[in-house]
């Protein structure tokens, strides 16, 4: 099974890597029992990540986030160092005086755009961008980001076009209308979205994942339906997994790590109607470095995933480093998660490097 779509890596590639403590920009951990099952394999790799508020009910207020970093706390155990970076779902109706209480908390990182119904637990996301107009000016006055899910929802929209019409019928008009307001188009999908933010504003950045770094959607399709390759935004055609890997590599620094790890129980994928999500926080430094051999693009590893995202959000780098080595290691086929399991991306199949500390 096809899992990995560029070149092989040189022989000359190193055997072992270093670089600084990566960051995740885009992450899931759930809540409840299986929070505590999640946290960890991302709190040793990561000095922080950006937590979505996509629970049920969402996180809507700077209380319920103080509540749910809590709890992300008391889950990454040992890795003490960890930073769960805040965020809060927004709606047709939150109020700026929300985005001046946030921003007070100091535990608030950003707000999170979800069009009603593009993804998992998005049933209260935003119907009219047009509604939120007040408190989109309340965040672009106060510094406070917009982290977007870009996808339209219409149902006569072809699946595979949603990026780029969210990019023709909503995107264009937000930063247009809000020039000075930092927005982080997340992990985007095709050729039109990296083109759009190479060819925006400094304002402008985006992360990527890396199951569209190393996957398209042969990888879902071919040989059968694969409910654990599913996630939202779909895989797309093997010419947008190229276009991503070369803004991944190219060290512009609009372009950063977010893995959009998305654990959901075996038997809610393998339904009828499955979630959307993969699950990669397991491995996932691991999976960007193959993703970033294969294109024997090593060396801007440390930038994609340590560098470029504090720097657009105004934070310091962290001060301690990770080691990578190239050693192929056979993923299991599951993890626990709370009293179900979890199916990981590669499970029963292999990953070509191994965190080491």
């Amino acid at each position: 099974m096809s899992q990995s779509h560029s070149a092989a890596s040189s022989n000359t590639s190193p055997s072992k890597i270093s670089i600084i403590r990566p960051d995740d920009w885009h992450l899931h951990v759930r809540d409840g029992e299986v929070l505590k099952s999640v946290v960890p394999f991302t709190a040793r790799q990561c000095g922080r990540a950006i937590i979505m508020p996509n629970l049920t009910p969402p996180v809507t207020t700077t209380e319920q986030a103080k509540i749910y970093q809590k709890a992300i706390l008391a889950a990454a155990g040992e890795y003490s160092a960890f930073q769960p970076l805040m965020t809060l779902y927004l709606t047709d109706c939150t109020p700026p005086e929300e985005i001046k209480t946030a921003i007070n908390s100091g535990i608030i990182s950003a707000v999170k755009l979800y069009p009603a119904g593009a993804t998992t637990n998005s049933e209260a996301g935003v119907t009219d961008i047009n509604k939120c107009y007040p408190t989109l000016e309340m965040m672009q006055k106060l510094g406070m980001p917009l982290l977007v899910h870009g996808e339209v929802t219409h149902s006569d929209i072809d699946i595979f076009d949603r990026e780029k019409m969210f990019i023709d019928q909503r995107l264009i008009s937000i930063v247009n209308d809000f020039p000075e307001l930092k927005v982080v188009f997340e992990h985007i999908t095709t050729a039109d979205a990296a083109d759009f933010v190479i060819e925006s504003s400094p304002y402008v950045a985006a992360t990527i994942t890396a199951h569209h770094l190393l996957m398209n959607r042969n990888d879902m399709l071919v040989g059968g339906i694969k409910p654990h390759h599913y996630c939202l935004p779909v895989l797309k055609r093997e010419t947008h997994r190229e276009a991503l890997v070369k803004a991944a590599i190219s060290g512009n620094n609009k372009f950063f790590m977010g893995t959009d790890s998305a654990p959901h129980a075996q038997h809610k994928k393998e339904t009828t109607c499955g979630c959307a999500g993969m699950f990669t926080a397991f491995a996932a430094i691991e999976l960007y470095a193959e993703a970033f051999d294969n294109a024997n693009a090593l060396d801007k590893l440390e930038q994609f995933s340590s560098l470029n995202g504090p720097l657009f959000y105004g934070l310091e780098a962290n001060s301690d480093k990770i080691t990578l080595q190239r050693e192929k290691w056979t993923v299991p086929d599951s993890y626990q998660f709370g009293d179900d399991v979890v199916i990981p991306l590669r499970a029963g199949h292999t990953i070509n490097w191994k965190l080491l500390c």
